[in-house]
Order: structure tokens, then sequence, then C-alpha cells
């Protein structure tokens, strides 16, 4: 373990930092950090499917890497994320003073590893979904494919109820107004890249601060800023949905707060919390997948979607993405 007080220049590149409770661990190499993935992982996979995202905001794909600004507490950077060859990560730091920080050096990992879900063993996953006959073609067509996440709860809160309702590319300029008007930008070589506003920043605001920035309905609005005042005073956090341990129990949570639906704490709890049998059951979008591997006339009702997932258990959530991503 590398101690916060030895100097940045005597650090060698073998030496490994290491949680032993999530098995989560990089390496410093020069100004570099390495990290580590798993055998059922592509970053070129990853990559494709991230490039599907239309007016994104908060990344930006050049050459087939990743640059991203990233918060570490009160510090801001940003990144560049690229392929080590087929067992690490390299994720180099744009222009940043403090890269020799130890604190923003593990965070910059974790939220990588977190991003990335490079934690998940997938294995089991693909075992099941290679006899299944929704999945045996998704997994074969994107292979090494991860459940991107949204490590931030407000973030993925927000992406949820900007998403109710309206066509993706629609949700994807209302994200990105979202974040020019609210979020914090930071320069580096040139270029301009943008962190999500806190929820401790959009406490301050009014619904009609935001209606006024052009932010779809006074309801949604209304949603956005409870949400940010419930996660800023503490009274909803990551910590309190995963120590219910139990999807279930978590959704209950979720749905108490206004503008938060079943599908909205789903969305949530599959792309923030990580827990594997949360499911979107109603999602449109896998209406269609379904549709579309099956070659249906029709969606499938809610009844026949039961019948065909009901192998999946303890793996809606990978499902559900694989699907997806025969439509994004």
């Amino acid at each position: 373990m590398i101690s916060a007080n030895e100097p940045f220049e005597r650090r060698h590149p073998s030496q490994t930092n290491l949680d032993p409770k999530t098995s989560f661990s990089y390496e410093n190499e020069g100004s570099d950090i390495r990290l580590p993935v798993p055998a059922e992982f592509s970053f070129a996979e990853n990559v494709a499917h991230l490039s599907t995202a239309t007016n994104e905001s908060l990344y930006t794909l050049r050459e087939g890497r990743i640059y991203k600004a990233i918060a570490v507490g009160r510090e801001d950077t940003v990144v560049e994320i690229a392929a080590d060859g087929d067992t690490h990560l390299r994720i180099r730091f744009i222009e940043e003073p403090a890269s020799d920080s130890p604190t923003l050096r593990e965070g910059v990992a974790r939220y990588v590893h977190d991003w990335f879900d490079l934690g998940t063993d997938l294995k089991p996953f693909y075992e099941m979904a290679r006899q299944d006959p929704l999945l045996k073609q998704a997994v074969v067509s994107f292979y090494g494919l991860r459940n991107m996440g949204i490590p931030d709860l407000y973030e993925a809160i927000c992406w949820g109820i900007l998403g109710q309702q309206i066509n993706l590319a629609f949700a994807y300029t209302l994200k990105r107004r979202f974040v020019e008007k609210f979020g914090r930008v930071i320069e580096r070589a040139g270029e301009s890249y943008w962190l999500f506003p806190t929820a401790e920043d959009l406490a301050s605001f009014t619904p009609e601060d935001l209606s006024a920035a052009g932010m779809t309905t006074v309801k949604k609005c209304e949603y956005l800023v409870d949400t940010a005042r419930l996660i800023a005073s503490g009274e909803l956090t990551k910590e309190q949905l995963l120590q219910t341990g139990d999807v279930k129990q978590a959704e209950k949570m979720l749905v108490k707060i206004r503008g938060i639906g079943p599908w909205t704490a789903h969305y949530v709890l599959m792309r923030c919390l990580r827990m594997p049998d949360a499911f979107p059951i109603d999602d449109v979008g896998l209406h269609h997948s379904i549709r579309h591997v099956l070659g249906l006339d029709t969606k499938p009702s809610k009844e026949r979607i039961l019948e065909l997932s009901a192998g999946w258990t303890q793996w809606e959530s990978y499902a559900t993405f694989y699907l997806w991503r025969f439509l994004y």
C-alpha cells in the first residue's frame, strides 16, 4: 500500500493499491494509473456502446479513447481512458498539476472501476445466457460489454426522471441543457469537459429556476429539486439503499419520492446501485428488443416477458442491458 506521505517520484510501477473488501486494485506507473480488467471485458465493445449516445455531454470519444471529467471530493480532474493490452485500462491525467495526490488517484481509479462495473464476474451470466433463446445472440454479438453505470445517485435519478415518457434523443438534449446550465466545466488542453451538477448545487434552486432554463415540464423540475434536497440533506443516500440488501425494499424506498415510479426506481437500482435483479420490466426499449429478437409482430405482454425471463434469476439487470444494446 502506497503511503500518502511518500513522494510521487519514488513510487515504483509495480506497487499496487488493494482494497480487500472489494478486490479493487490499481497500479501506479509513472503519472498514469493501470487498472486491471477481467477476462470477460472488451474495451472496444464498451466504447462502441458509448458511441451510440447522441449529444452526450459528460464524456468525449476520440480515436478509440474516452475523455471524461471526474470529481473526487472537492477535486475535479480530466482523464483519458484507453485499453492497455487485454488485461488493463490505462488512465492518463490531462494537464493535472495534482496528479500525484494519492486521494485523487484512488478516487479516479475507483470511479472508473465502478463506471465499467469491473467488479462483477460475468462468467455465470454468459453460461446462463448461451442457453437462453433471448440472450444467446446478444452475448455473442456484444461479448465483453459491461453494464456501464452511473456511480452518482443524484445523476442516476435525474437521468431517470429526464427520460420519462420522451424519446432518447430529446432526453440527451435535456441532459446537455441541464449539465451546461447547472454543472461545472473544466478546461484542459483547449477542450471543455463537463461535470454533472451535484445534489448540493441544485438544492439551492427552485423548480421555477429549472423551468426558466428550459428543463421540460414544471413537474419534472419539481422532482429534480425535491430529490436534490433529499440527497443534500442526507435523507437519501446510496448507503441506505444498499443496506436494504433487497431490490424490493430498495424500490419501496425510492417510489416514496415524488417523480419516481417503478421504472425509474429499477433503472436507478440497475445503473447506480448495481443490484443484479433490478428489472425495469415495463421499459419500452426492452419490449422492442424482445420483439426484435423473436421476430414478433407486436410487443410481448408482461406475462410473456415474465415467462421468457424465468431463467434470468439474479441476472435480470444484465439481461436487460444486453437486450437494450440491440437498439441503442
